[in-house]
């Protein structure tokens, strides 16, 4: 579910395809993206019986990931080092305040198994995306997420 107004339209990353794009500001620390329907999630020894399908996976928690071979819209979030997004636990909050217009995206480390590297550099540094190992991926989360909600003002 992508709780904001958006569109799909052309990514400004080269190569990308389409890209997910904010029609309204959003707040630092406010949920751009919930996760609504999981009917099933996959062990990664599972995952990996599905290579055709390792293309729409996304790491949720420790070895656990959900495929979406239907490509919902949250599945046009593409990939950044220096994200406008901030992915943990399968939400996407808004790091800092967005403007409308904005793309966004989140580093896919996150959402990769451990070691695996993705099928694309990234645009920006020219550096392979390489899964991060599930402790790693949860702390930097966490600790980001924090530090979002500490500056954050919240009204509600």
């Amino acid at each position: 579910m992508i709780v904001p107004r958006y569109r799909i339209d052309a990514s400004r990353i080269s190569g990308a395809g389409k890209g997910l794009f904010l029609d309204e500001p959003v707040a630092a620390g406010r949920i751009i993206t919930a996760p609504d329907t999981i009917e099933k999630t996959y062990r990664l020894d599972e995952l990996l019986t599905k290579p055709d399908q390792m293309y729409a996976s996304a790491r949720w928690f420790e070895d656990r990931y959900t495929i979406s071979p239907d490509w919902p819209d949250e599945c046009y979030i593409n990939h950044s080092f220096e994200p406008s997004g901030l992915w943990h636990l399968g939400f996407v909050f808004a790091p800092r305040n967005l403007p409308a217009g904005t793309e966004i995206t989140v580093d896919y480390r996150h959402l990769l198994p451990p070691g695996q590297s993705e099928d694309f550099i990234d645009t920006a540094t020219g550096e392979r995306i390489v899964g991060l190992p599930w402790y790693e991926s949860l702390m930097t989360t966490t600790r980001a997420l924090a530090r979002v909600l500490d500056s954050a003002s919240f009204t509600d």
